[in-house]
């Protein structure tokens, strides 16, 4: 057998790490959003769906920031990101809230679902 020079099949320990670098990043992405009475869906392009459940005390850290179901009202509610207090109506462009955009998506009898990202205009 000959060892030839660019052959590119990975040894056992590559391999091993190749997985546990992978591994890695996974857990890194999900460390990034922690949730309470909430669903949190984030992507790797810095944009977080979050579905608070009406009647409970929700939260969820997400992209650095806390972010809290406050109140809901037929098609309005009241959120609180990074510490600031913001009333969104289902439909109204994004509103920008300690350097994110908070959009609100949809309002139910059970939950309230919110689209926050990095950046202006969401």
């Amino acid at each position: 057998m000959t060892n030839r020079p660019g052959n590119t099949s990975l040894t056992p320990t590559r391999r091993a790490a190749t997985v546990l670098a992978g591994l890695a990043l996974g857990v890194a992405l999900l460390a990034g959003c922690s949730s309470e009475g909430t669903d949190t869906d984030c992507s790797i392009a810095g944009s977080c769906t979050i579905t608070f459940q009406r009647g409970v005390e929700a939260s969820a850290n997400i992209l650095g920031v806390e972010a809290k179901l406050v109140g809901a009202e037929n098609d309005q509610v009241t959120v609180e990101v990074a510490g600031e207090q913001v009333t969104l109506i289902t439909g109204q462009q994004a509103t920008e809230v300690g350097g994110l955009s908070v959009t609100l998506d949809s309002v139910t009898d059970q939950e309230v679902k919110i689209r926050v990202s990095q950046g202006a205009g969401g």
